[in-house]
């Protein structure tokens, strides 16, 4: 009983594992199309000076 409560254990840990490596790998595609949309907006719309959208 305790093997088959162990390999359950390990199969709800390994789709957690999985469900939130899913999950940050969607968060940091949504954070570069938002940072590549700023950087584009931020290029064109500043009236030809060379500036940057981000402070580092």
């Amino acid at each position: 009983m305790v093997p088959l409560l162990l390999v359950l254990l390990l199969a709800l840990i390994l789709f957690g594992a999985g469900f939130a490596l899913k999950a940050l790998w969607w968060i940091a595609v949504i954070v570069l199309i938002v940072w590549l949309l700023g950087f584009v907006v931020r290029s064109t719309g500043s009236g030809g000076r060379r500036s940057r959208w981000y402070r580092w």
